[in-house]
């Protein structure tokens, strides 16, 4: 037993920790003082205070409105491997613009202080590379790319493979071809910064996100016109980001967490009643998640939802804000009364402020002219942005936009029509990930994994010559015959050949007791491979019952005591249904799959797509709140 060796080290024996990854939907952020200047630890505690203060003010006037996700921007003082340093953790949830606002912050401030350096990096890794993978240079790839890339003062900068390491006791000069640790990215920043590289390329690409800051903060933002409690509103008003976190109970609740709003008995936090209209803000992606689910109605709520729905219809505007208003509540009664978010510190402040309620009378909350006194009260924001015509989105993902012709030019086609996107930012960012896309796929030096580093590929130069030779004979095998493979495809599944094959059935057998004949090393050829493969799946398709094509068989039962004629017309007939109907369930089948997709990306959507089909979307018909009453 101790003479095995499994290659790996045990606890004790050299063992450095299992690999650090970040939670899901989290950005980190590392901020350094790095000046050669600094005498003592002392000094450089100083400037991170003086970091963390400007941060402080920064994100007071940039984010005076904003509405995180989930957590927001913070930084703390910590030390560790000899090195003292700003750290912090954000969880931004669906929202991605919360993490590149982080990226932005992190920008500004690298701009007040020539001598901070900043690292950050997500779940994915060093997500600024991956937003420029297309400028990089071939010896950048992520298995070297860690701690290489800093921001500092407004500048994407890289390690290069050239910097020396102080570490490298037996060659100076020699690159280092792998990922660097957190010490010698530090090492090399103090003792060379210069060699540091900045591509003017890599750092738009990388950067391309934040082209519409500091304006990009508010344009998240949107107001509605809620119907809400009085309580409620008085509590949004206090605690305007507790809509986050309630928007959220809302979007990702489960039975538990409903279970109070279904019964009658139960005693509501917020029931229906004192409703008024407030103006509420959210960011986009909050009211989005709202706007988008369908809700079962709560019990408490369908007669007054009722009532609105018969005076001014489910399109009213009163309708609308009532059902967001009764979407909105029911995500604080969850948030508050589900036992899991008890540890939030927006819920035992929310419980703070009811506590507080309860001890009121009606008449100390907040009348309706007071109310009226608030800033944006009556705010309405337009909804267009969430408006978005398929067609124009599959075009834009196809690469193939309209060409814009300005009217009255000769040839055009009358004035521009208007765009199927509501949001002019996410339409750019579609077309930006299309043309990336699209040149990644023109790039013949790219592989299934991204681009093939060939610079970095050092244990493959020995065999370049013995790869050479055999990449001939890798063609070969890689290679097969299109057709034939068709023709099988099509017996296999009982569809009837094509008028080619139909005229010479003999054909395909020729082609393939041609590549057999050619097939001299192996005694049996990837065509007959193929062909058992086939055979082995038509018999269990067979025996499952798949490949039954004919969902009405004839009966010779049904022909007895008929004369001959009619028998024969009668199989005649069938015979003329069999052609309609032979592809009846791979039809039914198909529309299956494309129909359990939902509207989302799947496999029966693609197959189609290959096919050139391009059907509906399949949207059925909601039942309104008031029918489900």
């Amino acid at each position: 037993m101790d003479s095995q060796d499994d290659g790996l080290k045990w606890f004790g024996e050299g063992f450095d920790g299992f690999p650090k990854r970040l939670p899901e939907d989290c950005v980190e952020y590392t901020l350094f003082i790095i000046d050669s200047r600094l005498k003592n630890q002392k000094e450089v505690l100083s400037r991170l205070e003086a970091v963390r203060k400007e941060s402080l003010k920064l994100t007071e006037s940039l984010l005076k409105d904003y509405i995180w996700q989930r957590d927001k921007f913070k930084l703390e003082l910590e030390s560790g491997k000899g090195l003292m340093y700003l750290h912090g953790l954000t969880n931004y949830g669906d929202s991605v613009e919360d993490e590149w606002l982080i990226v932005y912050i992190l920008r500004e401030l690298s701009n007040h202080f020539p001598d901070l350096w900043i690292k950050v990096v997500d779940t994915d890794g060093e997500f600024l590379l991956i937003e420029a993978a297309n400028a990089l240079p071939r010896w950048l790839n992520p298995e070297i790319a860690d701690n290489r890339v800093w921001i500092h003062h407004n500048q994407l900068r890289i390690i290069p493979l050239t910097a020396a390491s102080s570490s490298s006791t037996t060659d100076q000069t020699a690159p280092i071809s792998r990922s660097l640790t957190i010490q010698e990215a530090c090492q090399i920043i103090t003792s060379t910064p210069d060699i540091l590289m900045n591509s003017p390329l890599i750092e738009e690409e990388a950067f391309y996100r934040l082209r519409n800051y500091p304006d990009q903060i508010q344009a998240s933002m949107h107001h509605a016109l809620i119907t809400i409690p009085r309580k409620l509103a008085s509590i949004l008003h206090d605690r305007p980001t507790s809509i986050a976190p309630a928007t959220e109970a809302f979007y990702l609740r489960d039975p538990i967490a409903l279970k109070p709003l279904q019964t009658e008995s139960s005693e509501l936090i917020f029931p229906p009643k004192d409703l008024v209209t407030v103006s509420t803000r959210f960011t986009k992606v909050l009211y989005a998640q709202l706007k988008s689910q369908q809700f079962e109605c709560p019990v408490a709520w369908r007669d007054i939802l009722l009532q609105t729905a018969k005076e001014t219809g489910e399109s009213g505007k009163r309708y609308v804000s009532l059902e967001m208003g009764m979407k909105v509540t029911s995500g604080f009664e969850m948030l508050v009364t589900d036992s899991k978010n008890n540890d939030n510190r927006v819920v035992r402040e929310l419980k703070i402020l009811l506590d507080d309620l309860a001890t009121w009378e009606d008449s100390d909350l907040p009348s309706d002219q007071d109310i009226s006194k608030w800033k944006d009260v009556t705010r309405e924001d337009d909804e267009s942005w969430l408006d978005i015509n398929f067609e124009d989105f599959e075009r834009e993902l196809q690469g193939k936009s309209q060409d814009k012709k300005k009217s009255g030019v000769p040839g055009s086609f009358g004035p521009e029509p208007p765009s199927g996107f509501g949001d002019a930012k996410t339409q750019a960012d579609l077309k930006k990930m299309v043309e990336r896309f699209e040149s990644f796929l023109n790039d013949d030096n790219a592989g299934i994994d991204g681009a093939e580093m060939d610079d970095m590929d050092f244990d493959d130069d020995e065999d370049e010559e013995e790869d050479e030779e055999d990449s001939e004979d890798e063609d070969k095998d890689v290679s097969f015959d299109e057709k034939e493979f068709a023709r099988m495809m099509r017996e296999m599944m009982g569809m009837p050949p094509e008028e080619d094959e139909a005229e010479d059935p003999a054909s395909g057998l020729r082609k393939v007791e041609e590549v057999e004949s050619s097939d001299d090393e192996d005694g049996l050829s990837e065509a007959r491979k193929i062909r058992k493969v086939m055979e082995r799946m038509e018999a269990e398709l067979n025996e499952a019952g798949a490949l039954n094509l004919d969902p009405t068989p004839r009966k010779l039962s049904a022909l007895k005591g008929k004369s001959k004629e009619e028998a024969e017309e009668d199989a005649d007939s069938e015979d003329s249904d069999d052609d309609v109907n032979i592809d009846y369930n791979l039809a039914k089948n198909l529309l299956e799959s494309f129909k359990s997709q939902a509207g989302m990306a799947g496999p029966g959507g693609n197959l189609l797509g290959l096919m050139g089909l391009q059907f509906p979307r399949d949207e059925d018909d909601t039942a309104s709140t008031s029918k489900k009453t």
